[in-house]
């Protein structure tokens, strides 16, 4: 199984592409090469950064139109963190910006009252527990660093939340989207059960 890791200078790519790696994918590819985009198996997005520079990024290296007709054709994809937030129509980031709107919704800043950024490890209460948290327990918990969270228009794509001054959405699954606020590659054997289970639907659909 090959998978392309998105590189677009906004993520930690080599623990990423190392989780990979351990979880069975045969291959697993860095790049910002757009043509690579339909030679793979399943598509990975990661991100640690602003919105508005990751959206830039990935208009300057011409990879916005392939990525979104890649999801659009229902091959497995993976978002993390950033790469979660990039799915929906609009971010509030350092002002509006425009978002690849493959999910409804928006991206605003975490509630008042809590620190900022969100870093730390955290309980996932789980909405989905078939496909991408299978092996995991409600309540588990993963690694987070953020100062934004997801709010979908659409509950049916919600596949967990956790409750940092107020519950935000932590993930979600619809159809071939799986895509996670927390780091599965920072989350020890819960975060690496979770990309075991993302190999295993890219196996299964090949």
């Amino acid at each position: 199984m090959r998978v392309l890791v998105i590189d677009y200078g906004m993520g930690n790519l080599r623990s990423v592409s190392k989780a990979l790696e351990h979880v069975g994918f045969t291959e697993v590819i860095v790049s910002s090469d757009k043509d690579m985009i339909f030679r793979v198996d399943a598509l990975v997005l990661p991100g640690v950064g602003a919105f508005k520079d990751a959206m830039e990024n990935l208009k300057r290296l011409n990879l916005i139109t392939p990525l979104m007709d890649y999801i659009e054709g229902g091959k497995p994809f993976l978002g993390i963190c950033l790469g979660l937030q990039l799915l929906f129509e609009r971010s509030y980031e350092f002002g509006e910006s425009e978002g690849l709107g493959i999910l409804e919704g928006e991206v605003s800043l975490l509630p008042k009252g809590v620190k900022i950024p969100h870093i730390g490890w955290n309980q996932v209460w789980l909405k989905q527990k078939e496909g991408m948290f299978e092996g995991v327990n409600d309540g588990d918990f993963f690694y987070f660093v953020h100062s934004y969270r997801v709010v979908p228009t659409r509950e049916d794509v919600i596949a967990s939340t956790t409750d940092y001054g107020d519950y935000f959405v932590s993930s979600v699954q619809y159809q071939n989207i799986w895509a996670v606020q927390f780091h599965p590659e920072k989350s020890q054997k819960l975060g690496l059960q979770l990309l075991r289970n993302f190999y295993r639907e890219v196996s299964g659909k090949n």
